[in-house]
């Protein structure tokens, strides 16, 4: 089964003073009004599981108002083991530990990962490319503690180059060696992301082809390199880089910044063949973000050895009763499941028998 989250507690984090939760192993129900600390809680549960928050706040803003630092622990338990993990923040500072020892954000989810599905993620299909090339990232980062050090010196590589290419008469030498710089970094990120690309991307269409009773779904990956990569080496693809970057370099140099590269690329969602953004029904563009999301929380399960943590917080309302009733089952599939409602009427008798229900605002 792998570990599951047994305990959550919150000291003068977010809106809470205190806050002690038990979880269910299989589906725990936060029910409440808005604004009473449900999704403060989910929040909490990533960033113990995944080492970042979904919000991106400064430190200072995970300390209740009023208090000098905020404390989150939760407990893992499973195959025997038992893991501690906290989370100490101040105005200034976050710091991570399991066990009692220190730990980067990044060892986190190492111990069990998460995924998070909120109402933004409804729309991943038809906003702009940065979304969708962050949640394959925010991804990558928990699947390999080395994705995000690649993924880090990468983004400082462009920068320093679009800081040069800014420049009123940039030094061609040194441009020449941060597009070396550039390539490589690019190279090496672009290989890790179409190979986890190509995993999720097998995963999503089988779980559409489920919601939708049969209809098809393909992910592309629209790479700025140009088509036919996935089969290139790291040392290849590098070389593809250097000569696009030198093909963009007149581009590059009147628009002042790199317009070729990994952080440039796209992910098109076709349904049925066409492309679902300008397409797609409402209810489709849905069925491909559910889906995307399930095979997120299947391919975990692969790399790790374990199913992840679900995080639901507020889709219940967003979504139909076909395709609420198919992420019902999917939770019920035996993962852990953590989901925040206003209205209890969304779940069926069935499931909130199963399910552990904690009352918020009362």
């Amino acid at each position: 089964m792998g570990l599951l989250v047994t305990t959550l507690s919150l000291a003068d984090f977010r809106s809470f003073e205190r806050l002690e939760v038990e979880l269910s192993p299989a589906v725990t129900v936060l029910a409440g009004p808005n604004a009473t600390g449900k999704t403060n809680t989910v929040e909490a549960i990533q960033l113990l599981t995944s080492g970042a928050s979904f919000r991106r706040p400064t430190p200072g803003q995970l300390v209740r108002e009023g208090a000098a630092s905020a404390r989150a622990d939760a407990r893992l338990e499973g195959d025997g083991r038992v893991i501690d993990v906290r989370l100490d923040v101040t105005a200034r500072s976050r710091r991570f530990s399991r066990n009692g020892k220190a730990c980067r954000a990044a060892d986190m989810p190492q111990n069990l990962m998460s995924v998070l599905f909120t109402p933004d993620d409804l729309s991943l299909v038809k906003r702009g490319a940065s979304v969708r090339r962050d949640e394959l990232d925010a991804f990558g980062r928990q699947a390999n503690r080395g994705y995000a050090n690649v993924l880090s010196a990468y983004q400082r590589a462009v920068e320093q180059r679009n800081r040069l290419l800014r420049e009123d008469a940039p030094d061609r030498a040194l441009l020449a060696a941060w597009d070396e710089s550039v390539a490589l970094g690019g190279a090496t990120l672009l290989s890790a992301r179409l190979r986890l690309f190509g995993r999720l991307a097998r995963r999503a269409a089988e779980a559409y082809r489920a919601i939708s009773g049969g209809e098809e779904l393909s992910c592309v990956y629209v790479c700025t390199l140009g088509e036919g990569l996935e089969e290139l080496s790291r040392d290849e693809l590098r070389e593809v880089f250097l000569e696009r970057l030198e093909a963009a370099r007149a581009d590059d140099l009147r628009r002042q910044q790199t317009t070729v590269g990994p952080h440039r690329d796209d992910v098109t969602f076709l349904v049925a063949g066409r492309d679902a953004r300008a397409f797609a029904s409402q209810g489709q563009q849905r069925s491909v973000a559910l889906a995307l999301k399930m095979a997120e929380v299947e391919l975990a399960d692969e790399i790790i050895g374990s199913r992840p943590i679900l995080l639901l917080d507020d889709v219940m309302s967003e979504l139909d009763e076909r395709r609420r009733s198919a992420a019902v089952a999917f939770a019920l599939d035996g993962i852990q499941t953590v989901v925040t409602t206003t209205n209890l009427g969304y779940f069926s008798p069935e499931l909130l028998d199963a399910a552990k229900v904690v009352s918020y605002g009362e």
